[in-house]
């Protein structure tokens, strides 16, 4: 298959590389030409395990490609995804839905014949009907079937989740675009059949309740974490004990600083804008986004009660910024609120992240940053932990200890054991515990 992916970020260039080794002809296209230069000199946009290995096999293998141009792309391909980006629009938090369609009409002027053209972008309840619109009325003469097709990956693991997904959602009732990307998705078949066929608009929702089911899953338990403490109660073992019933299910039960990223806080608006637009207001993912904001910076005053109440002037070592492990993403992250509240109270903040730091210093660019934990630690009097990477799930918890001006840790993420950090001399603070 012949297949154009529109956008080389985070989604269109996993997408796109698992795609071509799969064994379909793919190009990437993005207008962003140094982006385009960097693909072709083998630097990746973004972080993920695995992605630059992966482009590399598949650009010498002759499966993929990246490029500028748009109309020479999209001429003879038999499917083009569309997948640029959607952030919430200033003001309403509604998508933003600019860059699709624009990708549309630059689509319609370059289309020779029978297309399927497929939204990959996250996007609201009836787009997909707008983008046939322009199509259709732009190119009456060409046979044009718009498709949904939502993606349900997470960074850090998203070459996996592609090529092993639990399942891969199509929204048409075209048959021939049903055949196409039915071709497309056919190298799954070998494992499972993990391919949903559904109504172009149910498939545009599912993608948006399931981010949302999320989300809430995350914040119910941080709500009941604050619950833990102030009964005496450790939420790590009632998540487990709430998880074990199948019909809760155990993952999105960890209590931290809450949720961010590039999915959950702009879906979840995107979402509630919707839900408000066709009157059908959906309350429980407004009360998840507004306890969700008001939780980051709960944690901010979570480690200046750590520090005392003479914490002006004091030093925090943050380690990690980014919302998640694996990832360079820094979108929503919990850590800018963190240390947004640290810097107004006029604590001083050392920061590390092993992937995270060049994508943090453009949001956060008064920060010190440091090469490694220890260096982070130094001369701190308080060391948190805000993202779970792996390199600090064993930190020489002496050599950290002797490395900072005082014994304190605020572990956001429950990494972890009370006892094992006591015993080397910490006062510690956990979440929910």
């Amino acid at each position: 298959m012949r297949i154009v992916m529109i956008g080389s970020g985070y989604v269109g260039l996993v997408s796109g590389a698992c795609f071509a080794d799969f064994g379909h002809d793919v190009t990437c296209v993005d207008k962003d030409a140094s982006k385009i230069e960097a693909l072709h000199a083998g630097r990746m946009p973004i972080y993920e395990p695995g992605l630059d290995q992966l482009v590399a096999a598949n650009v010498a293998a002759g499966r993929l490609t990246f490029t500028t141009d748009l109309t020479a792309s999209v001429a003879n391909a038999d499917a083009i995804f569309i997948a640029v980006g959607t952030p919430a629009r200033r003001g309403d938090g509604h998508a933003d839905l600019s860059y699709v369609y624009a990708a549309t009409e630059e689509i319609a002027g370059a289309i020779t014949g029978p297309t399927v053209v497929v939204t990959k972008s996250t996007v609201p309840v009836g787009t997909g009907d707008a983008v046939e619109r322009i199509l259709r009325e732009k190119r009456p003469d060409v046979d044009v079937a718009v498709v949904s097709n939502p993606e349900f990956r997470r960074e850090g693991a998203a070459i996996g989740d592609f090529k092993r997904p639990d399942r891969v959602v199509i929204g048409t009732d075209d048959p021939r675009a049903r055949s196409v990307m039915q071709e497309v998705y056919r190298p799954l078949y070998l494992n499972d059949n993990p391919v949903m066929f559904t109504g172009r608009r149910t498939s545009e929702l599912i993608k948006y309740a399931a981010n949302a089911f999320l989300a809430t899953k995350i914040t119910f338990i941080n709500e009941i974490a604050d619950l833990c403490e102030a009964v005496g109660a450790d939420v790590k073992d009632v998540s487990r004990g709430i998880g074990l019933d199948n019909r809760i299910g155990r993952k999105f039960l960890h209590a931290g600083p809450g949720y961010g990223g590039s999915c959950f806080p702009k879906d979840t608006l995107a979402l509630l804008k919707t839900a408000d637009d066709f009157e059908s207001p959906i309350h429980i993912v407004d009360a998840v986004v507004k306890v969700n904001d008001a939780r980051k910076r709960k944690m901010g005053r979570k480690v200046l009660h750590a520090l005392g109440e003479d914490h002006r002037g004091k030093t925090v070592a943050l380690l990690g910024l980014t919302f998640k492990p694996n990832t360079d993403d820094m979108r929503d992250a919990p850590s800018i609120a963190i240390a947004q509240a640290l810097a107004d109270a006029g604590v001083m903040v050392r920061a590390h992240d092993p992937e995270g730091t060049e994508q943090a210093k453009k949001i956060m660019p008064d920060l010190t940053y440091c090469s490694d934990p220890y260096d982070a630690a130094q001369g701190a009097d308080a060391v948190v932990i805000v993202t779970e990477w792996d390199a600090f799930r064993a930190l020489d918890l002496r050599r950290l200890k002797d490395a900072m001006a005082a014994p304190v840790m605020v572990d956001l993420r429950n990494v972890y054991r009370r006892d094992a950090v006591e015993a080397v001399g910490f006062r510690y603070t956990a979440v929910g515990r």
